[in-house]
């Protein structure tokens, strides 16, 4: 019962919180995101994002000017997808 027990909390304590789907993340970027700028804009010695928070956000804003109408989830992914290959910022919620 007690090996029951251990191998719940392992499994259960390395599975992300988070289920973003990169891939998806990827294809919306590349798809929407470079009409606008080119991935230097993330590498930039001028770049303004500190934290996931602020990413995020800005990703969301963007959205909103590009008129994308992107659901939430499509935000999360791109948001994980820059970040992921980017910034790589600790991701709290």
């Amino acid at each position: 019962m007690l090996r029951i027990i251990m191998t719940c909390c392992l499994l259960f304590s390395s599975t992300s919180l988070f289920a973003f789907d990169l891939e998806n993340g990827k294809a919306l970027h590349d798809e929407n995101c470079v009409r606008c700028h080119t991935d230097k804009l993330y590498t930039s010695d001028k770049a303004k994002i500190t934290s996931y928070e602020k990413l995020h956000a800005r990703v969301r804003q963007c959205e909103l000017m590009a008129e994308l109408t992107w659901f939430d989830d499509e935000i999360d992914d791109v948001t994980a997808y820059i970040n992921a290959n980017f910034y790589r910022f600790e991701i709290s919620k």
